[in-house]
């Protein structure tokens, strides 16, 4: 080889090296605050993301997993118990109302920040203490603002992860704005679309009621016991990455620091199991598929509950897979069930004909991405309004889980599978949730890069977030219009008065001298 090639081929070597180094890859801080496994699977897909495109992070988290090149855990789950498997009855009786659940939300988010921020190695980083320094934040929001006291402390950009679909009682803190009342579903809302005045006066009601909770649960808290980060104006997210897609979520204006990345949590199928894969094949009519999710329990659900599904699902022709922890007793024959399901490769068989869900949004987007039609259970929190998004798709019927029998829930079921209308706008609603110019993976790593080489990217953030409350519902404009209305009505009334005076005055006098 001449010294030329020899030359040239060293410079495109070390061209190549340089290109695909990892010397300019961010360091970036990562903070779990919500032990729920939803949650995490929402925050691991981006922090995968992440590392997958050469980015460090040090993650704390519950949920461990081991370190790998580029990803270093501190482990929180002593501290924070992973919320798995919680009693069905619990869940209803103290989530079941918003009453009870936002000031829950707000004191869930305080102790979980309380708790960080109380780990050794969190002290060492607000310190200045940690031999690593970052260049970005990520964590979510859950009820409370107390999470961007880290990226406040260390004066470096925030990206929140949030793992719902909407978040109505924070957007003002987090974008400057207010979801349209009229338009929108509040995110505690059964509903995620607004058809008849009656819905669009029972948002508007939801909406004030919820942000005062809020206001009156955070005030209350501060007061309480306040913290560090209650005394510090908190930084503003940068960016934020909201587990929503607008196939099934109802259209409205989003500010440009919003992404959608709904959907990220989904993975490239792995092969089912055995055993399993062999109830699903020989099954001639189809395989229905029950799971309420990781979170809740459904062996504690009330027995007239319990009935009423053992017994409509021993009646239907299909084969049953049944996410169930106990032990059934004298279980039906065409019913498998388990204490954990491969749900995501499961929906992706074509066997598959019916998935029964409490509405979790991870598993929204893997019925969609399956296009496998959804009989709901709703619980609490966003879930009622998933559902009702995937019944305004035509791809699913809504039930109530309290007054469900076994009859209205045999008529639910036959109704889903044998009617090709479910099946057909399932199959049309997941052809627009797969049709994305580019993966939420990519999305994630573009927009964080983006954030990163524009200094916290100030410009993508609404004016509005500088706006007092009286300034952005134009409270100071109105009373101006108003005074400048009242003066201008005076001056007429008063002008007008004293014409009248004149002119009377005037005819007066006249009668006066005539008389």
């Amino acid at each position: 080889m001449s010294s030329f090639a020899t030359l040239l081929f060293a410079f495109y070597a070390c061209y190549s090296i340089i290109q695909w180094s990892p010397a300019g890859a961010a360091n970036i801080l990562a903070v779990q605050t919500v032990s729920g496994k939803s949650h995490w699977n929402v925050m691991r897909a981006v922090l995968q993301a992440l590392t997958d495109h050469g980015h460090n992070l040090t993650v704390f988290t519950p949920f461990t997993e081991g370190h790998r090149d580029g990803y270093t855990e501190v482990d929180v789950s002593e501290l924070m118990v992973p919320i798995l498997g919680v009693n069905a009855t619990f869940i209803i009786q103290n989530f079941g109302s918003m009453r009870k659940m936002m000031p829950k939300m707000m004191s869930y988010t305080r102790a979980s920040c309380d708790i960080i921020y109380g780990h050794p190695r969190m002290v060492e980083i607000l310190d200045g203490a940690a031999t690593s320094k970052f260049d970005l934040v990520i964590t979510e929001p859950m009820g409370s603002e107390c999470v961007a006291y880290v990226a406040t402390v260390l004066s470096v950009p925030m990206v929140y992860v949030v793992p719902l679909p909407v978040v109505t009682y924070l957007e003002r803190s987090l974008t400057g704005h207010i979801p349209n009342p009229a338009v929108s579903g509040h995110a505690m809302s059964h509903l995620g679309t607004l058809k008849t005045f009656a819905e669009r006066f029972s948002n508007v009601a939801l909406t004030v009621y919820c942000s005062t909770l809020k206001w009156y649960a955070e005030l209350r808290d501060r007061q309480a016991d306040p913290r560090p980060y209650d005394a510090v104006d908190l930084a503003r997210p940068s960016m934020i990455f909201i587990n929503s897609h607008f196939t099934i979520e109802p259209a409205r204006p989003l500010t440009p620091n919003v992404v959608q990345i709904g959907g990220i949590h989904l993975t490239p199928p792995n092969p089912i199991p055995k055993d399993i894969l062999e109830f699903i094949d020989d099954a001639p009519h189809g395989v229905i598929f029950l799971s309420f999710g990781s979170m809740i329990l459904m062996s504690s659900l009330p027995e007239t509950v319990q009935l009423a599904f053992y017994s409509a699902l021993a009646r239907v022709p299909q084969k049953v897979l049944w996410k169930y922890e106990g032990e059934m007793k004298d279980k039906p024959n065409n019913v498998m069930t388990r204490k954990w399901f491969p749900q995501r490769d499961i929906l992706l068989h074509p066997n598959v004909k019916l998935f029964i869900s409490h509405g979790g949004i991870s598993g929204v987007y893997e019925s969609l991405d399956a296009g496998v039609p959804v009989l709901g259970f709703p619980f609490y929190n966003d879930q009622p309004r998933n559902i009702d998004n995937l019944v305004n798709a035509g791809m699913a019927i809504g039930m109530d889980l309290l007054s469900v029998t076994e009859d209205t829930l045999l008529t639910a079921i036959l109704e889903t599978v044998n009617n090709d209308r479910y099946q057909k706008n399932a199959k049309i609603t997941s052809e627009r949730f797969k049709d994305r110019p580019m993966s939420t993976a990519e999305s994630v790593v573009y927009w964080t890069e983006y954030v990163i080489r524009h200094k916290g990217a100030p410009h993508l953030k609404s004016h509005a977030l500088n706006l007092t409350w009286y300034q952005y519902f134009l409270v100071d404009v109105i009373s101006t219009f108003l005074f400048i209305a009242f003066v201008v009505l005076f001056i007429i009334s008063y002008s007008l008065k004293i014409i009248f005076k004149q002119i009377y005055t005037f005819f007066h006098s006249i009668k006066e001298k005539r008389e």
